[in-house]
């Protein structure tokens, strides 16, 4: 009776475990690059896929191009840029990105001169959150893109009047 018991239990905490993972699963659209250019001598292609999301008009994403390097104190940024193209016939977007990996910093003396493994960008694009297509990057090989969703606060705030 106990063994019965103590197999029952653990039937029911699988099931359940495996409904609660079911249901946190991200849900995506299907995948389609195929029209998307090939990547030019150099340069590899990278996308992200979104998930579908409830309420996507509310949500934006943010993405950072950019590589680690050994850096000191300064503030740094990687010297480059990303521009924005139309992939015609398609009324899509793509993202080229123009770096050699140079960075610029500030000049501050750093007391103690240590170095330390920095994730160093260009700057962030902001854009808008679509599940229904990849975002889609031509960047130099030594380089990676990084990106985060972000999401409104619910409560409004006002201004302060003068």
């Amino acid at each position: 009776m106990k063994f019965l018991k103590t197999l029952i239990t653990g039937v029911v905490l699988v099931v359940g475990v495996n409904a609660f993972a079911q249901k946190k699963a991200e849900k995506f659209e299907k995948l389609e690059i195929e029209m998307f250019p090939k990547a030019k001598d150099g340069y590899k292609q990278v996308y992200i896929q979104l998930p579908i999301a409830k309420n996507e008009e509310d949500l934006k994403v943010e993405f950072f191009v950019g590589m680690e390097k050994m850096l000191d104190c300064n503030n740094h940024a990687l010297m480059g840029e990303v521009k924005t193209q139309d992939l015609e016939g398609w009324g899509y977007n793509y993202y080229e990105v123009e770096s050699k990996g140079e960075t610029r910093g500030t000049m501050m003396g750093c007391p103690d001169n240590k170095l330390t493994k920095k994730f160093v960008t260009l700057q962030p694009e902001i854009v808008r959150y679509n599940s229904k297509l990849p975002l889609v990057f031509y960047v130099p090989k030594n380089l990676e893109v990084r990106y985060r969703v972000l999401r409104p606060d619910h409560t409004m705030k006002k201004a302060v009047e003068r």
